[in-house]
């Protein structure tokens, strides 16, 4: 592991596991071989899901909202919404949907491992 530093400003978000989101890696995946994940999720203005049950092979998954809010399903707590300030830890293999978000919606998302495979249900 070694100290990293993630600046915002100059911050490039691209294309990734959704299209209706662009990502900003803040450098963690890199500085920890691959354990860790974190990045900067925005909403796309105009980009909005469909509602997809799924789960992620990862042992550890956190979302912190910074801006805007995200309403989320779950199979075990049921639909919540979540709004600057709010976390939600996700356990391993949880089935889970995203229903809508707001355009403005930014988060952090911090995973283990950084790399992780998402299964969608029929």
């Amino acid at each position: 592991m070694k100290t990293t530093v993630s600046q915002a400003e100059g911050r490039e978000f691209d294309a990734g596991l959704r299209a209706f989101f662009a990502y900003a890696g803040l450098g963690i995946a890199e500085a920890t071989g691959g354990r860790f994940g974190a990045h900067v999720i925005r909403a796309v203005p105009g980009a909005y899901p469909l509602p997809k049950w799924h789960w992620h092979e990862l042992e550890f998954q956190m979302v912190w909202v910074v801006r805007g809010w995200v309403r989320f399903e779950y199979e075990d707590i049921g639909e919540v919404t979540l709004r600057p300030g709010t976390s939600v830890l996700q356990p391993p293999r949880v089935k889970h949907r995203e229903i809508a978000h707001s355009d403005d919606l930014e988060l952090v998302e911090i995973t283990s491992p950084a790399e992780f495979a998402t299964h969608t249900l029929p």
